[in-house]
């Protein structure tokens, strides 16, 4: 009997039967965390790989994926998106290979059954709401006076809305998308007309003004000026590192970067670079725990929302606050969550601090002189007075304080005897207020809350006096409660210390750099969350093992222990927490394979399959960073290895200030290292301390320098060529 995939018997009259050699053998399949939202890229590893194979996926998916096989070592493979897998927030599929050895697990987050709500623009006369639910592919319709919800299927996780009315007065929506390469238009008056633009995908982004829709993109960052009449991109720009808040502020466009808390100014008719701006040691700050640390500033930290007063000539910026470096005092992990005025050309002229929450979302009323801050981590809306707070009398700017009111059915963190009490923030922390809009006649305002899928109304025709008039619904937030109130708690400044998850790793990604987390006390770079429930343990040196006991201890110091986070909400925000996946690689094929060719950012050519080779042989990086996660870190066998690889132990800035003990390194995750900015555990690869104390963007391609400057000790890239070092990039940026 012949077996599937062996070779028939030799029948030679030597009657020996040869040796068969060895049979296929599937080693690894990876990215492990997966979102069911769109196409996912994977990378398999084996032995005897030949062409024809396909990937098996096991229940629920029950489905072949064709592999593309490019030596016998390595594979690769596309997973369709919009995938079901049931109801559960997550399912674990088992992966092998038809007629090899060998199983994978793959982890797929049910985000299609998850809508988050991020966006929302209103219509020319206010009569209609439009907000975006980038996980289901779904842009809902809100008519305001009757609360009627009709929900519009958009293109492949839409990421950011704009309104434009073209030269005939017809109104259009604007839909931008992180996955889809397309800007998608909507007419308001007959949604069945759509037409559909070139566009970035990666989009995170969208700003219209005079007939052109500027678009920021997170995979390449740039800002690409588009004409909407007819699609033709006018110019493209490189930026700073993940832009997206976009706004007109005089004559000029005002990018703000996440990754750097840089604003960048580009000429509108042109994209030409103007300038950039970021606080400055001395830049002064009013209110909150940072307010006597402002000689100690060392950069910004992520524009979270923008507006321009073209009364004040003054453009704000929400954020966590300027970032504190070393000081004295050793005061650490330095979040102050307010709003900052800057002067287009003199700078960051001051940051007003509210001592507690993460200011989020902006919404300018000029005319009257109000602006209203949204607060994701406490559910709030402040009132602001402008010309306050563009001038040095900013401590006396913030004329009110609102909280928003989650439905009576919303489920809570805690027992509602824990709320208000002993300095804690109150209920109104399970809002999530995420996007401002004003009506046309400034007397509502209406706030998308993020984690009730809600958007409430609020009366605020008298200044400094607004009052909640309304709710309404959009769709049902509790299809996975547990999940969403991990995501209330990733968000919430419950113990009202201006500290949250989301303030250290935005939206569940990286920030830069903090001076903080205890000892050794320095400047370290935020990670990412995206992935890491793969990658324990955590922390330089390690101090937690597992995503739980990572819940626990900091979701417990972020409130200082007022009080210690329950076992419901350890759960809670495990669960959350452990499905934020990497970003599916937008450098890779459509079959999800390396491209031929590669430009990297800055500009030159590399091969990533080349580089592939140079990775695993010569450049010796795959000992370190093996697959699927590309870290030793991603199996208990190899886990925690702290070592000393030759790179920077510490940022140079005000080192007495700072513990420069040294006990080694982890090894980062190189999957989804396409998006990470700045790298090193310092830092120092792509980031640089100047000579007045600041710390700035020295390199927009921090991978080059993370895999160049520091050989021969980390990795040998010293031995490669100026061509092979390109190729060994591009497969980096592939991972």
């Amino acid at each position: 009997m012949l077996l599937l995939g062996c070779p028939k018997p030799d029948t030679s009259p030597s009657g020996q039967v040869p040796d068969a050699g060895p049979s296929a053998k599937l080693l690894t399949v990876g990215p492990r965390l997966l979102s069911n939202q769109t196409s996912q890229p994977l990378s398999i590893t084996g032995e005897g790989l030949t062409a024809g194979m396909s990937l098996q996926l096991g229940e629920p998916l029950s489905m072949k994926v064709p592999l593309v096989v490019i030596d016998s070592r390595h594979a690769f493979a596309r997973l369709p998106g919009g995938l079901s897998i049931g109801t559960f927030p997550e399912v674990v599929v088992e992966a092998s290979i038809a007629g090899a050895e060998g199983k994978a697990p793959l982890r797929l987050i049910n985000d299609t059954l998850f809508p988050d709500l991020t966006a929302l623009v209103r219509s020319k006369d206010s009569a209609l709401l439009f907000a975006l639910s980038g996980t289901t592919d779904t842009v809902f319709q809100i008519e305001v006076t009757t609360k009627k919800i009709t929900p519009i299927a958009v293109g492949d996780g839409p990421s950011a809305l704009a309104t434009w009315i073209d030269g005939e007065g017809s109104e259009w929506l604007v839909v931008v998308h992180q996955y889809e390469g397309a800007l998608l238009l909507i007419k308001l008056n007959e949604l069945a007309v759509k037409k559909s633009l070139p566009a970035p995908a990666n989009a995170a982004g969208v700003l219209v003004h005079e007939g052109r829709a500027y678009v920021s993109e997170q995979a390449r960052d740039t800002v690409t000026a588009i004409d909407l009449l007819s699609g033709k991109e006018v110019w493209r720009t490189p930026v700073a590192p993940n832009p997206r808040e976009l706004i007109i502020a005089g004559k000029s466009l005002l990018v703000g970067s996440l990754a750097t808390g840089a604003l960048e100014l580009l000429d509108p008719s042109t994209g030409a670079v103007q300038g950039s701006i970021e606080p400055s040691p001395g830049t002064p700050i009013f209110g909150g725990g940072t307010a006597k640390y402002s000689a100690s500033v060392m950069n910004g930290k992520a524009p979270r929302g923008l507006a321009w007063s073209a009364k004040q000539s003054t453009a704000f910026v929400s954020s966590i606050g300027p970032n504190i470096g070393p000081n004295a005092d050793k005061m650490e992990v330095s979040m102050n969550g307010g709003v900052g005025a800057v002067d287009l050309a003199k700078g960051w002229r001051r940051h007003l601090g509210f001592g507690a929450g993460v200011t989020e979302a902006l919404a300018l009323d000029d005319a009257r002189g109000l602006l209203y801050a949204s607060d994701v981590g406490l559910g709030l809306i402040r009132v602001l007075d402008v010309k306050k707070l563009a001038s040095g009398d900013a401590s006396k700017a913030l004329l009110q304080e609102l909280a928003l009111r989650p439905p009576a059915n919303f489920p809570s963190i805690r027992p509602a005897a824990d709320f208000g009490v002993k300095g804690r923030a109150g209920p109104s922390l399970h809002a999530g207020p995420r996007a401002l809009s004003l009506s046309a006649d400034g007397k509502r305002l209406f706030v998308l809350e993020r984690f009730t899928a809600t958007i409430a109304v609020i009366d605020v025709s008298k200044p400094g006096k607004a009052e909640w008039l309304a709710q309404i619904p959009v769709t049902n937030p509790l299809t996975q409660p547990t999940r969403r109130l991990g995501q209330v708690l990733f968000f919430a400044d419950f113990g009202r210390t201006a500290m949250s998850c989301d303030a250290c790793h935005i939206e569940g990604h990286s920030e830069g750099v903090l001076f903080e987390k205890t000892m050794p006390l320095r400047i370290y770079r935020s990670t990412t969350v995206r992935g890491s429930r793969e990658t324990p343990p955590y922390f330089t040196p390690a101090s937690t093992q597992s995503m739980g006991e990572t819940a626990k201890m900091v979701g417990g110091r972020n409130r200082f222990h007022n009080p210690d986070p329950s076992a419901e909400e350890i759960e809670a925000l495990t669960v959350y927490s452990s499905l934020i996946p990497t970003l599916p690689n937008p450098f890779v094929g459509p079959d999800g394979a390396p491209v031929e060719s590669l430009t990297l950012p800055d500009g030159k050519t590399g091969h990533p399959r080349n580089g592939l080779a140079l990775f695993e042989g010569k450049a010796a990086c795959a000992s370190c960073h093996p697959a699927p996660q590309f870290t030793t870190d991603q199996d208990p066998a190899t886990r925690g290895r702290f070592i000393d690889v030759g790179t920077p132990k510490f940022m140079p800035l005000r080192e007495a200030q700072q513990n420069t003990r040294f006990e080694g390194f982890g090894t980062p995750a190189l999957v989804g290292s396409w998006d990470v900015f700045p790298m090193l555990t310092t830092g120092l690869a792509g980031l640089a301390v100047k000579e007045d104390g600041s710390v700035r963007v020295e390199t927009r391609f921090p991978l080059r320098t993370a895999i160049e400057t520091w050989a021969p000790k980390h990795g040998r890239a010293d031995l490669l060529t100026e061509s092979e070092r390109d190729d060994l990039l591009a497969y980096v940026m592939s991972l």
